[in-house]
């Protein structure tokens, strides 16, 4: 990041994200753009009165003293000159309390209102969702309105109107003013007039709102008792909105009539504080409490502290290789700066403003606020919302974000109550709530630092892999013998039957294959499933943990060597794609091959994607980053709101190309596309182009991992294709017994169950697409293809496929289909199997008695049928955290002949690091 993204981040940032939460948020209730803008307007209006009030108040003590002194200095500047005039006029300043400075005073509100404007231009001005959005006269707000046409030339009207609003505005606000403030305001409506002449309606619309509203606030400026006015109407205002909400509104929802209710109830509070505040100041008989600053900005500190460098700094330290595009690098690192320099804008920069601005009884208001705030923010942290599942790169929940209302109640219940202790302890002990928050930040920074320097150690094994270049390409021969293992991470093997009676033509495409119904995997992650699947049965769990002398980060290597090293070693051109987990890194450590130079390798994960795509993804993440640190030390309450579907209330789904995540609505409908799932579905697309025919008769190994049925998303049906609004409801009605096959129902009833049958549908579609073209250039009969998982996924399907320890057996129901040489037709297989076969399967008939070039042990399946196949069910995937000798303790199942008879498999053991105890 540069020092301008660092200032950007620390004063434009956090106002601009300010305005699209407004702004996302009344969307997603009225669901109508045009009256968004309005609500942006109104409620920004709201929140920043009170900091105009005061700038203006202040303006207008300067424009006094400047009046009451005007004819003292004047006489001084004509009677004196040179050092003496000087020196008059600073005892003349001084005498009258008055400093030179204070001249600036009289632009507080225009430098308020630049960043402001900075914020809102960016915001409205890039906001897709306005692109062709009527909103009454004004027939597209994301154009310029160009509502008058004379004799062929377009007129704007919006930005004539907000110019003659402004004009009049400054009338009024100037009328008895010097002669300088009136050409300033002046200048700055035709300033405005000619910038945003051309821009979009819909910022013109709300900067003309913004005038009206700062009309009005100057009318009432001219009255008496103005707040008194402004409360009575502004209650006026939200009876009107109430009403309307509950009666009125043409397209009533829960949602939208709560929302405009709700704001109906808050806009009584100007009223209801206005009557009661005469009284409350008529009891007040104790001397007024005086502000300090150092505990607001102490609490600032520690909120900025905690909210942008702790958390996200605990996220990114769970795994950071995640967050790490090898293709695009950006360090992690600066995510965690960008979020503290985004919450320091807020909770430093821009509170403090409104605290510096603020009369001494509301700092100790400011002060109180700020000490409770950081208080009740480390209990939501630390105590509640812990358990949510896995969050992804994109910082979403697999599962989605549900907090029960239980537990809403008892976070409101607690959360009150600290406050109470809180507010206690500041009326009792105020001067230590200083060095108390001064200390709790320290440690925030130290706890933060020990992540940090994890997070550094983490991504420095990555940069090495850094070298790794050019676009990835493998070969196939006409006339040799080619060998293609690809693994496709997570891959359902379940799904198959019900995916090719749902599109019979998929059997045509996978002519050849024979689809294996009785698999097992070894483990329920890929750190237990891929080892065996690479190396064959000498790295089941089991063997692995048997030898307990070595790291299991070399063993898991030497699985991934295996096979490349065997076919290297008998004169096959090889290549290695995405060697999963390679130095237990989660980019692949390519280097892992450095003793074999014949041995070609690429990363292919996002290798395709374009690089707008990629800056994007950046600067979400160094948004949504600040947001969720924001989630979690809120109330529970709050959390669903803020999270958004986890968008965190950002604009998706624009048809821009631009991949910024998807909100699903039901098991039909989605808006929006994810970055992970197109990085690897855009691989699969493009495995044509990677694709080399050769004329040669040279023998052939190719090895890749996918990472598309990893990273489930909402698609298209029946294509399966991936856009940005989704909407499958009538196919999903009319194709509803796809799910039932052979008088077996799969349990579809969540969209977390759709999408993976979803996406695994999508992988098909795309692999068919690839063999079409082996076909077309004559490769396909002669090339072994391989497809297979390291696991399943536990997604309930059936009640019946359920194990005596509580698992799903879905999560070690693996992928394995095999396309033989010269092989015809698409078969089923109920022959027990493991992806531990893989390597036989690969090696059988092209390399005579295959034999492990690490520890010289034959290649083959006899310990399939020699004993018990031992299965470790850990959820303990991290390698970061399971990586020493043996795998760490966990739950061993055994199974033997047909994993879809559960009485075959017995529960071992509950938590060991053997099945054997």
């Amino acid at each position: 990041m540069s020092f301008g993204a660092i200032l950007d981040a620390l004063l434009f940032k956090p106002l601009q994200l300010l305005f699209e939460v407004i702004y996302m948020v009344a969307d997603r209730m009225i669901d109508n753009p045009g009256l968004s803008i309005v609500v942006l307007s109104l409620v920004m209006n709201l929140l920043v009165l009170p900091l105009y009030k005061r700038a203006d108040a202040m303006q207008e003590e300067e424009r006094d003293m400047e009046m009451r002194l005007r004819d003292g200095v004047a006489h001084i500047k004509k009677t004196f000159s040179g050092d003496e005039k000087m020196m008059i006029l600073q005892t003349y300043y001084r005498q009258n309390n008055y400093k030179p400075t204070y001249v600036l005073r009289g632009a507080i509100s225009l430098f308020l209102e630049i960043p402001f404007f900075i914020a809102a231009y960016r915001f409205l001005s890039g906001l897709n969702l306005l692109n062709g959005v009527s909103f009454g006269p004004i027939a597209d707000l994301g154009s310029p309105d160009g509502m008058l046409v004379i004799a062929g030339f377009t007129v704007n009207i919006l930005p004539i109107i907000m110019t003659a609003v402004n004009l009049v505005s400054c009338v009024i606000f100037t009328k008895g003013g010097t002669l300088k403030s009136k050409i300033q305001l002046y200048a700055m409506a035709l300033f405005f007039l000619v910038f945003l002449y051309t821009s979009p309606a819909g910022l013109v619309f709300y900067w003309t709102l913004n005038n009206i509203f700062s009309l009005i606030k100057t009318i009432f400026y001219k009255i008496k008792n103005p707040g008194r006015v402004l409360s009575i109407l502004t209650s006026f205002c939200g009876i009107a909105l109430f009403v309307f909400g509950v009666f009125f509104y043409s397209y009533p929802t829960p949602k939208r009539t709560a929302f405009f209710v709700f704001c109906g109830l808050v806009m009584q509070i100007p009223l209801v504080y206005s009557l009661l505040r005469r009284k409350i100041t008529a009891k007040r008989k104790k001397k007024e409490e005086l502000p300090n600053k150092k505990v607001f900005f102490a609490g600032g500190v520690f909120l900025s502290v905690l909210i942008g460098i702790m958390i996200p700094s605990t996220v990114i330290n769970a795994s950071p290789q995640e967050f790490v595009d090898i293709n695009y690098f950006y360090h992690p690192m600066w995510y965690i700066v960008s979020s503290f320099c985004i919450a320091f804008g807020i909770f430093v920069i821009w509170l403090g403003v409104f605290y510096w601005l603020a009369k001494p009884q509301v700092k100790v208001i400011f002060e109180k606020a700020v000490w409770i705030l950081s208080g009740t923010a480390v209990v939501n942290y630390m105590f509640f919302g812990r358990d949510l599942g896995l969050l992804s790169t994109k910082l979403q929940f697999e599962e989605g974000l549900d907090l029960d209302l239980k537990s809403q109640l008892i976070n409101a219940a607690v959360i009150a109550a600290v406050a109470c202790l809180l507010y206690v302890i500041v009326k009792l002990w105020k001067k230590r709530t200083f060095e108390i928050m001064t200390i709790a930040a320290i440690a925030l920074v130290g706890m933060s630092f020990v992540n940090m320097v994890n997070i550094n150690s983490s991504v420095k094994a990555l940069e090495i892999t850094d070298e790794n270049s050019g676009t990835p390409k493998f070969n196939l021969s006409k006339n040799g013998k080619n060998v293609v293992v690809l693994m496709l991470d997570r891959a359902m093997g379940e799904y198959v039957p019900y995916m090719f009676n749902e599109k019979p033509e998929l059997k045509e495409k996978f002519s050849g294959f024979t689809y294996y119904s009785n698999v097992i995997s070894f483990g329920v992650s890929t750190n237990f499933g891929s080892p065996a699947l690479f190396g064959g049965y000498e790295y089941t769990p089991y063997e692995m943990n048997k030898r307990d002398s070595e790291p299991l980060v070399d063993k898991h290597d030497e699985s991934l060597k295996v096979m490349p090293v065997l076919f290297d070693s008998n004169n096959f051109d090889v290549t290695v794609c995405d060697p999963v987990y390679a130095g237990y890194q989660w980019i692949p450590d390519l280097s892992i091959y450095d003793d074999y130079p014949d041995i070609k390798t690429y990363i292919t994960n996002g290798a395709f994607m374009d690089k707008d795509t990629r800056i994007k993804a950046v600067v979400d993440r160094n948004r949504n980053f600040f947001c969720y640190g924001i989630m979690k030390s809120a109330p529970l309450c709050m959390q669903e709101i803020i999270y958004s579907h986890g968008t965190y209330n950002q604009e998706i789904g624009t048809d821009s190309g631009i991949y910024s995540g998807q909100v699903r609505t039901g098991s039909s409908k989605s808006v929006g596309k994810t970055k992970e799932f197109m990085d690897s579905y855009i691989t699969l697309v493009n495995l044509s182009y990677m694709t080399d025919i050769s004329d040669g008769s040279e023998n052939t190994f190719m090895m890749m991992t996918n990472n598309l049925t990893h990273e489930p998303m909402m698609l298209r049906e029946p294509d399966y294709a991936p856009i940005d609004k989704v909407d499958n409801t009538e196919y999903d009605r009319e194709h509803a017994d796809r799910f039932t096959l052979n008088g077996r129902t799969l349990n579809m009833e969540t969209d977390l169950q759709i999408i993976h049958y979803q996406t695994n549908m999508a992988t098909m579609l795309q692999l068919a697409r690839w063999f079409d073209y082996l076909r077309d250039n004559g490769v396909y009969d002669n090339t072994r293809i391989i497809l297979v998982s390291d696991h399943g996924r536990c997604l309930n399907h059936s009640e019946d496929f359920i194990l005596e320890g509580g698992d799903d057996a879905d999560c070690f129901y693996p992928l394995l289909m095999v396309k033989d040489f010269d092989s015809e037709g698409f078969e089923t297989s109920d022959e027990f199997m493991t992806n531990g076969d893989v390597p036989t399967l690969a090696a059988a008939g092209v390399i005579d008695n295959p034999v492990n070039p690490f520890t010289g042990n034959v290649i083959n399946s006899d310990e399939k049928t020699a004993h018990d196949q031992y299965i470790l069910c850990s959820y303990d995937w991290d390698v970061t955290k399971n990586n020493g000798n043996k795998f760490n303790p966990g739950k061993w199942y055994s199974v033997r002949d047909n994993m879809k008879d559960l009485s075959n498999w017995k529960l071992l053991t509950k938590y060991a690091d053997s099945p054997l105890g």
